[in-house]
């Protein structure tokens, strides 16, 4: 029926009208300004673990990625998000990430500009969902791995790829992009910057200890502004070059050096998105009012991102934190040990860590906010490799080992059982998850595609049943690498050569 005197309008058009007026309304209040009652000079104002630097605006901590005092960067304090959970349950994924980061963000970005970058930023995913969550048995896995390097690094690398760009076009400045990387975080860094004007990326992994595949993702990428380094060493090795560069102050500032590691605030806040994703999810599905999620982790970035996430009132009862055999942080959790072993190569290479660069975040954390002690332990464990926490723990994480055995175990289970393949870092996450059962679902998140691990999963199953054609594309690419000692001399001196040519 039509509406007297108006014959192009329905009932059913007025309806979907003020739908879209509640929508929009929606929007604003969870997004467009999100203002709120909160403190915006704490939130949006970034402080470094070790007291050095202070006052810094959100655009200022990307740009810099590691403080200038060798410490880390952090928000001086939270936003207690609590009681926006019920409008922000319904956005759809880059309108949550817009909701979750304008209180850090501040007005340094329009909330408009900031939800444009993020869409564009997650457009390149191949789930319109950007993080599906798939049930299996007891537990939900979170898919994290649907971005174009099929790894949980592209949510925040695509973003960071794209907030560098939103910067430099405001500033006409360059950045040269240092990164270390034990597998995913150097492809997805690349496919993130790739072609970008102004910007040029220096990628050290470890030789012969990342997958094949994750080495072709880096290696192949055929723009001039890509550079990568197979490092003589451990990723460890990588990390501790990339820390000494980072902290020569004149030459950071000569050459413009920026982070895209997890050092990088942007990254962690990133990550923070899909906790508040996933919990939303779960909620739905199960009729649960919390969770809890298990991390594979071996540089503390993840988990952190989800400390965070719990801190700010996400509706997570518990963090699992999972290793494998380089277990340093679980050892922590579970003992205050916080010592320094040898890097062993296991089955899940991008966790073959000793040295956990967001663990200085975190400790600043369980110390109660008190940057000197933050200072003294870190120079305590440069000098000893080794510091102790002596407290009674943190109850919001439960901590555990998974071995070889553990992953094959899981990997074969989860085949068997539900046809689902797990990649083996998600393998560990699973297999540790088991050993702490619930009143609240478990969450474990699915850190890659399993098929850039070919040679776990045919040691799992027995063939290598995990395929994905934009990995066998790469396999007849011509690659580009360079290897180098991991020494700062060495590297700085390819850089500066490289730039040189550019």
């Amino acid at each position: 029926m039509r509406l007297s005197g108006y014959p192009s309008i329905t009932p059913t058009t007025i309806l979907l009208f003020y739908l879209s007026l509640f929508h929009s309304w929606l929007l604003y209040a969870a997004v467009g300004s999100l203002k709120g009652t909160l403190n915006m000079s704490e939130t949006n104002t970034y402080i470094s673990t070790r007291g050095g630097v202070a006052g810094v605006d959100f655009l200022s901590a990307v740009m810099m990625g590691l403080a200038d005092d060798g410490g880390l960067l952090l928000p001086a304090s939270l936003p207690d998000v609590r009681e926006r959970l019920d409008s922000w349950r319904s956005l759809a994924y880059p309108e949550l990430a817009a909701a979750v980061m304008a209180d850090f963000v501040g007005d340094t970005i329009p909330a408009d500009v900031l939800l444009d970058l993020l869409r564009r930023s997650y457009s390149t995913f191949t789930v319109p969902e950007v993080v599906p969550i798939v049930p299996c048995g007891n537990l939900y896995i979170a898919e994290l791995f649907h971005g174009p390097t099929l790894a949980f690094k592209d949510i925040a690398l695509q973003f960071l790829g794209n907030l560098f760009e939103y910067i430099l076009g405001r500033t006409g400045g360059k950045l040269n992009i240092l990164g270390a990387t034990s597998g995913d975080t150097g492809s997805a860094a690349i496919h993130g910057v790739r072609g970008k004007a102004g910007i040029d990326i220096f990628i050290m992994f470890p030789d012969g200890r990342v997958s094949p595949l994750q080495e072709r993702q880096m290696t192949t990428v055929p723009d001039c502004n890509v550079h990568c380094i197979a490092v003589e060493g451990t990723f460890d090795d990588g990390q501790r070059v990339l820390k000494e560069i980072f902290n020569d102050l004149a030459f950071k500032r000569q050459y413009h050096l920026g982070a895209v590691n997890s050092v990088n605030w942007a990254r962690v806040l990133a990550q923070v998105v899909y906790y508040f994703w996933a919990a939303f999810r779960v909620r739905e599905q199960s009729g649960a009012q919390a969770v809890q999620v298990a991390v594979p982790t071996g540089n503390f970035g993840d988990i952190f991102a989800g400390y965070i996430a719990l801190r700010m009132g996400a509706p997570i009862e518990r963090l699992i934190l999972a290793t494998n055999e380089n277990d340093i942080l679980s050892r922590f959790f579970n003992r205050g040990d916080y010592s320094l072993g040898t890097v062993s190569p296991t089955l899940s290479p991008s966790m073959d860590i000793q040295v956990a660069s967001n663990f200085e975040r975190y400790l600043y954390y369980r110390i109660g906010e008190d940057s000197t002690r933050v200072r003294d332990l870190m120079a305590t464990f440069a000098r000893d490799r080794k510091i102790t926490i002596q407290d009674d723990g943190d109850p919001v994480f439960a901590a555990g080992r998974g071995d070889t055995a553990m992953t094959l175990d899981a990997i074969q289970r989860y085949h068997k059982q539900h046809g689902y393949i797990l990649d083996p870092h998600t393998a560990v996450g699973v297999a540790v998850a088991e050993s702490f059962p619930s009143q609240v679902p478990t969450i474990c998140l699915a850190t890659a595609h399993p098929a850039k691990f070919s040679a776990a999963i045919t040691q799992a199953l027995g063939a290598d049943l995990a395929k994905h054609p934009a990995l066998e594309a790469l396999k007849n690419l011509p690659v580009r690498r360079v290897t180098l000692k991991p020494e700062k001399s060495v590297v700085q001196a390819y850089m500066a050569a490289e730039l040189a040519r550019r």
